[in-house]
């Protein structure tokens, strides 16, 4: 039995700030931070005591602090991978949100959507961000552990997922799996069949339960 955790990492300055994330570098709020605890403590809860533990993070600052909480529960170092970074925005990274809004340039219902462009210098490709996301998980899964956590963003929770249910890479230009940030993707194979299950999707239920206690 394979069970992956896939995290999104909590509020970061780019979101109270309303400028474009991607690859900017920002950090986590004092709330992302606390968020980051509330994480660990539930992924702590989900994993049994004893079992091997690996961990995989995206290379940005707002990632790997999230990742830094769940690594000191776990006693383990975090893998920092920059192939798990959000997609980068190129020239919009940093700025505005409307900025980014006013040029952008959706992709088309029907056509060409891999290889679009957003009318943004230097963003990139939903297919560069696809490949290099099912890159990483390639080598993710051949690893034997049983009990794996990942620590990406918000838009590549879609890639990963997409990768670890098999899905084409010329498919995933209509995929989209949207979950808060903070969220907590539970992703699970069976050792009989090898099917590959999405257990849930984006919880946030340990967030909730901070907040109310």
């Amino acid at each position: 039995m394979r069970t992956l955790y896939v995290v999104t990492h909590p509020e970061a300055k780019h979101h109270i700030e309303g400028v474009v994330g991607g690859w900017h570098d920002s950090q986590l709020t004092p709330a992302g931070v606390r968020d980051a605890v509330s994480i660990a403590q539930a992924l702590r809860a989900h994993v049994p005591d004893g079992a091997e533990v690996e961990l995989f993070s995206s290379d940005l600052q707002r990632t790997r602090r999230t990742a830094e909480e769940a690594a000191e529960l776990f006693d383990v170092k975090p893998k920092l991978d920059r192939r798990l970074r959000e997609k980068s925005y190129g020239q919009a990274e940093g700025k505005p949100q409307e900025w980014l809004d006013r040029r952008f340039v959706p992709p088309p219902a029907v056509g060409e959507r891999l290889e679009h462009d957003e009318g943004v210098a230097g963003s990139e490709t939903k297919a560069a961000w696809a490949q290099r996301i099912y890159a990483a998980m390639d080598e993710i899964l051949q690893r034997p552990c049983e009990h794996q956590i990942i620590v990406t963003h918000g838009g590549s929770l879609t890639l990963v997922v997409a990768s670890w249910i098999k899905m084409p890479i010329e498919s995933v230009g209509y995929a989209s799996f949207r979950a808060r940030p903070g969220s907590i993707t539970t992703l699970r194979e069976d050792d009989f069949f090898h099917n590959r299950q999405v257990v849930s999707l984006g919880d946030t239920g340990h967030l909730d339960s901070a907040k109310a206690g």
